[in-house]
């Protein structure tokens, strides 16, 4: 790859200094128990935090009404359609005296099946005013499953009498099969199209009366806000109430380490493409753009190929304050910069930091985002990572400076992580005002979850960077149920290795999943990336895409495992899979993620291929 002119050639940024980050540094409390758990807690206090998500819109309409809240292009790249924080909170006010006129309780739900839109955001915050909580699934529930098994249990769980689709033709068999399991549905969509459809911008306009200030005025922090459903990788999603004091301790935590005045005339830019239907762009970061009085523009792009075009389009016009996304993201938009010195000065315009979350960041893609700061900027930019599950939200953060990647922080203020010896390894057990009392309409598996002294058991396990020195913070350590040993007796660490293995095939390996328990060496089934089989298609040498990226996958792992140490990080063998992962069979989460344990049991033959006596043809030793 040859840069663009102006571009970085040399990644080394060492010599240039960070921007500064606005938090205020490591500070925590350390308890080692007789029993081997270390317990770990900040000594910084935490901040102020809303008394509800439906209190926080209302103040921030009444102190900004102008101000663009949500934006979001027209079909076909269109021009940005705005709603101001006044239009919000007219909108919001308006759905939920709708909703309170059907009827509609604490007791009953909101389900949403489609993706990020200006209406979708309306709807769930429309449902906080109401009282009644908001249930946001992946669409993939409803598009991209074969059997709708995963739509209809979250409906069975959370029993909506209100649905809710962006586009009524898009989700029609999805809309068929829950109407069929309850007749009295009411179904909301923004074209209204359909007998018995409610039309959004009618829902919207209704006008609403002193019943839903005195509603807003009933709630409070044990008051449930919505409901997500976990990404179903050791099973069917469990549903989790989320309450308003859920999310206002997210923000409590991080406004107890800020380090500076807010700026009140500051309204910070956020390009959003991860899914409201999960935690991090759903509660932490939509509640957050709403706390700073910013403004959201909804991405429809997404780190795919032939969709990161409109990223990429968006960036050109949106200068983020904070850019937050996945790793794989990154590494798109590394490239993309690395080609284009317009796009590179527009997102570094106003970019104070990076965060990033869901997976390891690579050191090379930190090196390249760094020396593309560096020439756009002169400086660094700081990276943080925060990490947490649906059942907790965030509780973690890397809230300093720091040049490693990898790490998952120290604990938020007002959090409490405990670290218990599992086997070779420590589990991450936790508990605070961010934590879910458990899962809805399922007792067995939230008495499960917590240990005796009520602390929630994420089954991650981590480690200190330093032992000597916990101020230098956590790194994710693996899966504790994804780990397992090799006929040696040797612990293979599988959330560790994979991510360093896909990194070690990029841009070859789409993404894999590891073998090896108790058989005499590791092995891995491999998809390969789409885009790299198309340009290698077009090369114009010889030989089938297959075999080539075949090739390449086996020579990049030859050299991994000359560098890899002992037997637990060695692959002995691979095959590369010519089918996708299934929803269906619990082979990829809803957020795009490989499920390990599902893939294994699906592809149970291809295992057994691998460590034959004789391989076959499909088999590629290292």
């Amino acid at each position: 790859m040859t840069p663009a002119d102006g571009a970085p050639s040399a990644y080394d940024t060492t010599h240039a200094p960070f921007k500064p980050l606005p938090m205020k540094g490591p500070d925590i409390r350390v308890d080692r128990r007789p029993d081997g758990s270390v317990v770990i807690t900040s000594n910084h206090p935490p901040g102020e935090g809303p008394r509800s998500i439906a209190h926080l819109l209302a103040q921030r309409a009444a102190a900004h009404p102008d101000r663009p809240y949500l934006r979001q292009r027209a079909p076909d790249h269109g021009p940005w359609r705005t709603v101001t924080y006044g239009q919000a909170l007219r909108a919001a006010e308006g759905i939920a005296q709708w909703l309170l006129d059907r009827g509609l309780t604490a007791a009953d739900s909101v389900m949403i099946l489609s993706g990020n839109s200006l209406e979708h955001a309306l709807m769930m915050l429309g449902a906080y005013a109401a009282g009644v909580p908001a249930a946001p699934i992946s669409p993939a529930y409803s598009l991209m499953s074969v059997d709708l098994a995963k739509l209809g249990h979250c409906f069975a769980k959370v029993a909506p009498k209100v649905v809710f689709a962006q586009n009524g033709a898009m989700f029609d068999r999805a809309l068929t099969v829950l109407r069929a399991l309850d007749p009295a549905l009411a179904v909301v969509t923004v074209d209204g199209a359909g007998e018995g459809v409610a039309r959004f911008a009618d829902v919207a306009a209704t006008v609403p009366t002193l019943a839903v200030a005195a509603k807003r005025d009933t709630l409070g922090p044990a008051t449930v806000a919505k409901y997500l459903f976990t990404s179903g990788s050791t099973g069917l999603p469990k549903a989790v109430p989320q309450t308003h004091g859920m999310m206002a301790g997210v923000i409590a935590g991080q406004e107890g380490l800020r380090d500076e005045d807010p700026e009140p005339d500051l309204a910070p830019e956020s390009l959003e493409w991860m899914p409201w239907s999960h935690i991090s762009a759903g509660n932490i970061g939509f509640n957050g753009v709403l706390w700073s009085g910013g403004t959201i523009y909804i991405d429809e792009g997404k780190p795919l190929p032939n969709l990161f075009e409109t990223t990429i389009k968006n960036l050109l016009e949106v200068s983020p304050t904070v850019f937050g996304s996945a790793p794989i993201a990154f590494s798109m938009l590394a490239e993309a910069m690395e080609q284009n010195p317009v796009l590179r000065r527009s997102f570094f315009k106003n970019l104070r930091y990076m965060a990033y979350g869901g997976a390891t960041l690579s050191n090379d893609v930190y090196d390249r985002m760094q020396a593309l700061a560096v020439a756009e900027t002169g400086h660094r930019v700081p990276l943080c990572t925060m990490y947490g599950a649906t059942e907790t939200q965030g509780i973690t953060l890397t809230h300093w400076i720091t040049e490693r990647v990898g790490l998952v922080g120290l604990p938020l203020p007002g959090i409490t992580l405990k670290l218990t010896p599992n086997g070779a390894k420590y589990e991450v057990l936790v508990k605070g005002p961010t934590v879910a009392a458990g899962y809805h309409k399922d007792a067995k598996r939230t008495a499960e979850a917590f240990d005796e002294e009520g602390f929630y058991r994420l089954g991650d396990a981590a480690r200190f960077v330093d032992p000597n020195d916990p101020t230098k913070g956590l790194v994710f350590d693996g899966r504790v149920t994804e780990d397992f040993k090799l006929d040696s007796g040797t612990w293979v660490s599988v959330g560790v290795l994979r991510p360093d293995l896909v990194a070690a095939c990029s841009p070859y390996a789409q993404d894999l999943v590891i073998t090896g328990q108790d058989r005499p060496f590791i092995g891995a089934l491999i998809w390969p990336s789409p885009t790299a089989l198309q340009a290698l298609a077009a090369d114009g040498e010889l030989g089938r895409p297959f075999d080539k990226i075949s090739r390449l996958i086996r020579d990049r792992l030859a050299i991994f495992n000359r560098e890899a140490g002992g037997s637990s990080r060695r692959v002995g063998r691979f095959i590369l899979l010519t089918d996708p992962a299934s929803i269906d069979a619990g082979e990829i989460t809803d957020k795009g993620y490989i499920n390990q344990r599902g893939a294994l049991e699906r592809r149970r033959a291809l295992v057994e291929a691998l460590y034959a006596a004789e391989p076959g043809p499909s088999v590629v030793a290292v």
